[in-house]
């Protein structure tokens, strides 16, 4: 067990040790060393979550002006970055779908498309999480598809610890990040690297870009998933679980169609921003679009009583920490840029410029996804990746064909609790022990490494 006050009094004391050992010599390279020191104390706080990774990422807010390490400007553009308000927008329906509960109408009537043996749930279970987490969190996807396992384990009287019930956690917490990985706003990741990308490197990603390319492997990643859990399976896969339904069906809400309905044209919107623009002559962006949806929320009625789709009141789950989380991330990484850390980790690292883009691409993706294991895949990211973009514009290597990967082997980590928010949430059911993870994770993992490497070699 991480003795956390032991580890907070050594992250300080070699914090504080740094600031006033370079202040007392006053070297050429001082901001560089207050640079590795504030990095260093973020990333041993957010590895062992000594506080709320929440609170961490405000660290450069409280530290980098003191330490003259980021000008205002630089350091409020980190914190309201425009990706910022496309992730509030995609929490805003998130939390629309989830009070008129059309995400259960959604995902039951997928279950009860895809069939009613221990097989089929698995996959309907499986489609439903990844769908739900291509335009709202993972986290969020994970909190709503959970209740719904677990009522379908109570309902057919199956045991909490059997093959079926583990396996059918497994596929909630694995389709959401699996699904996640499809589109900007589906995990923080995503969004982040893009911004990362843009602020810092003048590499602009759509929302449609980014699908062209996450999709078809979140795909690939699924369908392996799924064939994995069949063959685990065994005997039982063609078991019946029930006769009819378990999942009564229910007719859809006047509040349901109306969230749906909108969240659907934002969609549209999204997929299609550069022909529609160039059809109707209208500019807009994807975060503009996702901010004017969840401003409609709060003024189209619903049904009930003259209330309104979404009110203020409800914003109280919204989880504003992962902005904040966000501009953390971005905030830490244009410090290391501006203070040279990044350009000298890049020269160290350029010795291994050589090697065939197949190595290269190995090396980073497993370093992503078992790191992601034990630390925050936004902060994975957040130093990560200006390293690997850095690196690539100094040698004749693709930015996106180094950066996209490690963004997606972020969101795939599957065999701790602690690897991903998923994760987390279903181990926090009590019905799964961490061996039980590691042991179908720790294969996910090699596999999602080999997939991504050569998905990347091909496609990207």
């Amino acid at each position: 067990m991480v003795n956390k006050k032991k580890i907070t009094f050594l992250g300080l004391f070699l914090f504080l040790f740094v600031l006033l050992f370079f202040t007392f010599f006053k070297t050429n390279d001082i901001k560089f060393y207050y640079s590795l020191a504030l990095s260093g104390l973020m990333i041993l706080f957010w590895l062992f979550e000594v506080v709320p990774i929440y609170v961490t990422a405000l660290f450069p807010l409280a530290l980098g002006i003191p330490l003259g390490l980021i000008d205002v400007s630089d350091l409020t553009a980190c914190y309201g970055h425009k990706y910022i308000y496309l992730f509030l927008g995609g929490f805003m329906f998130s939390l629309a779908l989830e009070k008129w509960s059309a995400h259960r109408q959604i995902s039951e009537s997928i279950i009860r498309v895809l069939g009613s043996t221990k097989s089929r749930i698995l996959l309907g279970f499986l489609v439903s999480s990844a769908l739900l987490s291509m335009w709202i969190s993972n986290t969020a996807t994970t909190l709503m598809m959970l209740p719904m396992a677990i009522a379908v384990i109570e309902q057919i009287k199956e045991k909490s610890n059997s093959k079926f019930s583990v396996f059918l956690l497994l596929v909630v917490a694995y389709g959401a990040s699996i699904g996640g990985m499809s589109t900007l706003v589906g995990s923080p990741p995503n969004i982040l690297m893009a911004g990362l990308l843009e602020e810092n490197y003048g590499v602009s990603i759509s929302f449609f870009d980014w699908m062209k390319l996450g999709l078809p492997l979140s795909l690939i990643m699924l369908i392996i998933v799924y064939a994995i859990f069949y063959f685990y399976l065994g005997s039982d896969r063609n078991d019946k679980v029930y006769e009819k339904s378990c999942l009564a069906k229910k007719k859809w809400s006047k509040n349901q169609i109306r969230v749906v309905f909108l969240f659907s044209l934002i969609i549209i919107l999204w997929s299609f921003r550069v022909s529609i623009t160039s059809f109707t002559g209208i500019k807009y962006t994807d975060e503009g679009v996702a901010i004017f949806g969840s401003i409609l929320l709060f003024f189209l009625p619903s049904s009930n009583n003259n209330d309104k789709l979404l009110k203020w009141n409800d914003t109280k789950k919204l989880p504003w920490g992962i902005l904040i989380l966000f501009g953390g991330g971005m905030s830490l990484a244009k410090i290391l840029e501006l203070n040279g850390v990044i350009d000298k980790l890049t020269f160290l690292f350029t010795n291994f410029s050589h090697l065939p883009l197949i190595i290269i691409l190995f090396s980073l993706v497993a370093i992503a996804i078992f790191g992601t294991e034990i630390m925050s895949n936004m902060a994975l990211v957040s130093v990560f990746v200006p390293f690997v973009a850095t690196f690539s514009l100094a040698t004749d290597y693709s930015l996106i064909q180094l950066c996209m990967p490690i963004t997606l082997a972020a969101s795939c980590a599957f065999m701790l609790p602690v690897g991903t928010p998923p994760n987390a949430i279903v181990f926090s059911s009590g019905h799964l022990k961490v061996h039980q993870m590691m042991k179908t994770g720790f294969l996910l993992n090699l596999i999602s490494v080999i997939i991504i490497v050569f998905y990347s070699i091909l496609f990207i």
